[in-house]
């Protein structure tokens, strides 16, 4: 046991935030703790490192117990570079190395046996601590967060907020922690930096808990979800696509064994009633007694919305909303991406990943004419209309209150049905009176996307329109979107809201290239392994767009050979004949299956099933994806 919390009940202002909260940490445990914004994450953590009491029950932890925080927001005390600051995680190396150094220039004259058998433990503790490799570690890691080489020498004062919570991440990483607690470890991080720290934890030893509204990286990074819901924490064996079943079928058994209660309970009631005063008497106080003692079930609390952000009807925009010629984009003289051909059509969502600086906002900017373009052609489609949704939620006047900011793009709206909007936002009541700069992260973003599907845009222009949601918010973006009859272009670092929403994918890459893939990121991203590993392979796949000759270039295989169109062609009559009337089928005999008494009546059976039918579904859905770009092919 690394630590344990037994009965942990925390109170602020008499609201309860976690009631007789209780779960144990075993070395090696890797642990997503998920759960809405203010169920208590956080708090947590803040009791588990001593900032924080609890008001009630106890936590026990190992002995010696090495606790290593990443808080959401990091700063460095004093002038030090990225380097030294990194380093500063080996301070018990650097006591030996600094006690060796001493010891070295004592034995210049004073050879004696204290000195020397002192000498060989401190040699014996350096390499136990792995002193000969450190400073390789600690510059691998660097490198992984996102650190440069030429960005080691800078002073932790100059760096940005996000630079020092990758920073603060690298310190964490090297600090042989027993428990490593992370809040929000991915915030800062772009793709790259965070598929490698997915790789890094996947191979690390020790036990860590992680609180991330990530749910792509909680499925790689963990093995076990600990649930805050309504203060209690419920544990879940495996990672959050399973927690996901796992949490929908407990629940539909809590509700069942609730709902027989209850009818137990009114029946043994309605016997006492009938019989206290009567020849069984005896039998209906002894039923009583049992009542009074019976451990009630609870029902199952419905869960509380995510938002209802259902888009508004627009108007129709032309089949080509978007087309780009040799775009080149960036500031002043300096290039930041060239050869961008880009061509989006209606209907369509771009998704746009790339590390930071490579150019992701900058092209959003260029798009809708907040900068100009370097070099090259950006034409729009006819009737488009576009809304920007901006990262820094800088469209938002911190002054006004919240009616009155959304009021800005309906000037002429009547106040109940700008109420009613806001509702659906999750503004009820006198929420709406709230001005703009009290208003959490959180907040801010849901008003800014109630604005923008207010004002009825035909293209949406979203640039990271999950960093502020917790994940039943962002689940119910992804539905809205689904939904949605227009156009979308997003950058994003949310991996699943990706998958879930994009049709094409536009990444940035760290030599300077651009590569575009028709469909989600998931393909996107198997695509290029495969293409890392074999790109003579990959460019000839039937289902991935051959790269352009210039790898600044991007652009769709215009030209295909009969033999090409044929195989495509043949793929297509497979699809619509054969593949996707048996996945079909196969989701259709599921569903008969989950609606079968006996099955709902076994847990292991029903879990079994639930799993199977989740994949039914996911492969029906990528059939039909293959086929949409098979069919775009042949345009």
């Amino acid at each position: 046991m690394l630590f344990r919390l037994s009965n942990i009940s925390k109170s602020y202002g008499g609201n309860a935030i976690l009631r007789d909260v209780s779960f144990q940490v075993n070395p090696g445990e890797k642990i997503g703790l998920v759960g809405r914004n203010g169920a208590g994450k956080t708090t947590l953590f803040n009791l588990l490192t001593g900032r924080e009491a609890p008001d009630a029950g106890e936590i026990v932890k190992m002995r010696g117990l090495k606790l290593g925080l990443l808080e959401q927001h990091v700063d460095f005390a004093g002038k030090e570079t990225v380097h030294t600051a990194a380093l500063s995680a080996f301070e018990d190396i650097h006591d030996i190395e600094n006690e060796m150094r001493a010891l070295e220039r004592q034995m210049e004259t004073d050879h004696s046996e204290p000195i020397l058998e002192r000498y060989a433990e401190l040699q014996t503790a350096f390499e136990q601590a792995d002193g000969f490799t450190y400073a390789a570690r600690a510059e691998a890691i660097l490198q992984g967060v996102g650190f440069s080489n030429d960005q080691w020498g800078m002073e932790t004062n100059t760096l940005s907020g996000g630079q020092k919570n990758r920073l603060g991440m690298a310190r964490l990483l090297l600090s042989n922690s027993d428990v490593l607690l992370l809040d929000e470890p991915t915030n800062h991080l772009d793709v790259d930096a965070v598929e490698w720290l997915e790789e890094y934890l996947t191979n690390y030893a020790t036990a860590y808990v992680i609180i991330s509204h990530d749910r792509y990286f909680l499925d790689r990074t963990t093995d076990r979800i600990i649930e805050l819901e309504n203060g209690r924490a419920v544990s879940y064996k495996g990672n959050y696509s399973k927690f996901l079943v796992e949490r929908e079928l407990r629940r539909e058994q809590q509700q069942r064994e609730y709902e027989n209660q209850r009818s137990m309970i009114a029946k043994t009631e309605e016997f006492i009633r009938r019989n206290l005063e009567g020849q069984k008497t005896k039998q209906a106080k002894s039923r009583r007694n049992m009542l009074e003692r019976l451990d009630r079930i609870e029902a199952v609390r419905s869960e509380k919305s995510g938002g209802n952000f259902k888009l508004r009807q627009v108007e129709r925009a032309g089949n080509n909303v978007l087309t780009t010629e040799e775009l080149a984009i960036g500031y002043g003289s300096k290039v930041l991406a060239s050869g961008l051909n880009v061509s989006l059509h209606r209907g369509g969502a771009l998704g746009i990943i790339g590390g930071n600086g490579t150019g992701k906002t900058t092209l959003l900017k260029t798009l809708i004419g907040e900068i100009r373009e370097l070099g090259g052609k950006l034409a729009w489609g006819t009737k488009t209309n576009f809304g920007y949704y901006s990262q820094n939620l800088d469209d938002l006047h911190e002054g006004n209150d919240i009616i009155s900011e959304l009021r800005r793009v309906a000037p002429m709206a009547e106040n109940v049905e700008l109420r009613s909007f806001l509702a659906r936002f999750l503004f009820f009541g006198e929420d709406v009176e709230k001005r703009v700069r009290d208003l959490s992260g959180g907040e801010k973003g849901r008003l800014a996307l109630a604005k923008l599907i207010y004002s009825q845009k035909n293209v949406l222009i979203l640039d990271e329109p999950t960093n502020h949601l917790d994940i039943p918010a962002r689940e119910a973006l992804e539905s809205a979107l689904g939904e949605y009859p227009g156009t979308i272009i997003t950058v994003s670092h949310d991996r699943y809201f990706l998958d879930r929403i994009a049709t094409q994918m536009l990444s940035f890459e760290a030599d300077g290239s651009v590569l575009d893939y028709a469909g989600n990121y998931s393909e996107f991203h198997d695509w290029k392994a495969a293409r890392l590993r074999s790109p003579e392979h990959a460019a000839s796949s039937p289902d991935v767009e051959a790269a352009a000759e210039d790898t600044n270039t991007v652009s769709r295989a215009s030209n295909l050979s009969k033999n090409q169109i044929q195989k495509i062609e043949n793929r297509i009559r497979d699809l619509e004949t054969r593949d996707i009337v048996k996945a079909e089928d196969d989701v259709a005999k599921l569903q008969a299956e989950m609606t079968d008494a006996a099955v709902a009546a076994d847990p292991e059976k029903l879990r079994e099933i639930a799993e199977g039918l989740n994949s039914a579904e996911l492969r029906v859905k990528s059939l039909y994806g293959e086929w949409e770009d098979l069919l775009e092919q042949l345009k």
